[in-house]
């Protein structure tokens, strides 16, 4: 189902997706983490969040859903897409004039609950 009750009024896919980056990102700030990049595209996809944990760059993807339908939000992320993860962040990179000793790649899971609050799972260094 592409919409959700969250908040009263049914939302789009996109306005599911955008709610549940908005949240994972106030979550990674929270962190104190630094938010580097959103939404970073080139002609061969895009990259949620990019962002530094210390000295660490970490390669966020964000997997939003508003219910329990289809299963875990983080098993949406799929070998293929781990692959495709790490050409984008190597094309990235070479934009970039910082060397970061340690890049990791994370998962943030935002399940959006109907009548409740939105809960934030983060699964580190999934590949």
């Amino acid at each position: 189902m592409d919409q959700s009750g969250v908040g009263g009024a049914r939302r789009s896919r996109r306005e599911v997706g955008q709610l549940g980056e908005d949240l994972a990102v106030d979550f990674l700030d929270g962190l104190g983490w630094v938010v580097l990049a959103r939404n970073w595209r080139c002609r061969y996809g895009e990259l949620d969040v990019i962002a530094a944990e210390g000295r660490d760059l970490v390669v966020v993807e964000v997997k939003t859903r508003s219910g329990s339908l289809f299963g875990d939000v983080a098993e949406a992320v799929t070998p293929a897409k781990y692959q495709r993860m790490r050409r984008l962040t190597g094309m990235w990179l070479s934009e970039q004039d910082v060397h970061w000793p340690v890049i990791r790649f994370d998962v943030v899971a935002v399940q959006l609950n109907w009548g409740a609050l939105p809960t934030v799972s983060h699964l580190r260094g999934v590949f």
